[in-house]
């Protein structure tokens, strides 16, 4: 599938604007899923006054890494091209993903250009956001990942050879924007760790950090479940916090 394809979901809050946006990318392991996960996720955050884009990208097969961060960051360079038609402010973009979402957010948040990932059109255009909430995703993959396929991760283009490079906790630097990491400490197929892992990097480097970790929750942590703590409005309430003091 060719990268000019790819669609996009845009939700519109009811008035106002130029809108801060909310970019959403899905998970599905690289290899599955649809920009329709976020419709739930974008009723609740356009009733905030927040512009939410739901984006599709390459997914294999056919595609490899990087193919999926590439898309990701030709859509957030093509909202900024457009954000007079989309009555967006172009100065306040936050990413939000999950799994392996939640991995490409992260990479969009720590990478710049000289990685080499921003290709394709609107290449006048920034491919940076101004803030990132990453949900159960994948931030090293040098570690253990003890119930997942690592033969098929190796087919996506997770092969030893680049390993470091599409771990977003080897791009971390002091001017990435500020980071709200939101995982389960029962996850069988992320470690909770890697959120740790990415968490005590971003507070090394000065960059602004929340760790939250979700008791008693599994992967996916966002369908309600008894006895999770914080419990799912719980959870909501703090990414509208995070966003307030970062986005608004």
């Amino acid at each position: 599938m060719d990268a000019s394809t790819q669609k996009m979901d845009v939700y519109f809050p009811e008035s106002g604007g130029p809108w801060p946006a909310l970019v959403y990318v899905h998970g599905g392991s690289w290899m599955h899923g649809d920009k329709s996960e976020a419709a739930l996720f974008a009723h609740l955050m356009t009733a905030q006054g927040y512009l939410v884009v739901s984006l599709n990208y390459r997914l294999y097969p056919p595609a490899t890494f990087p193919a999926m961060i590439q898309d990701v960051k030709c859509a957030i360079r093509s909202l900024r091209a457009h954000a007079s038609e989309y009555n967006l402010d172009p100065d306040r973009i936050g990413a939000v993903g999950a799994s392996a979402g939640g991995h490409l957010v992260a990479l969009l948040g720590t990478t710049k250009p000289d990685a080499g990932w921003d290709v394709g059109d609107y290449l006048d255009q920034s491919s940076r956001v101004q803030a990132v909430i990453a949900m159960a995703g994948v931030m090293d993959l040098s570690r253990n990942f003890p119930n997942a396929d690592i033969e098929a991760m190796k087919r996506v283009g997770f092969g030893e050879y680049n390993v470091a490079e599409a771990s977003p906790i080897t791009h971390v630097t002091p001017d990435d924007p500020p980071f709200l990491l939101i995982h389960g400490d029962q996850d069988e197929l992320v470690p909770y760790e890697q959120s740790q892992l990415m968490y005590d990097k971003l507070v090394q480097t000065n960059v602004p950090a929340q760790l939250v970790i979700v008791k008693n929750a599994r992967h996916a942590f966002i369908v309600p479940e008894a006895n999770t703590t914080p419990t799912l409005g719980e959870i909501n309430q703090i990414i509208l916090d995070f966003l307030a003091t970062y986005l608004q």
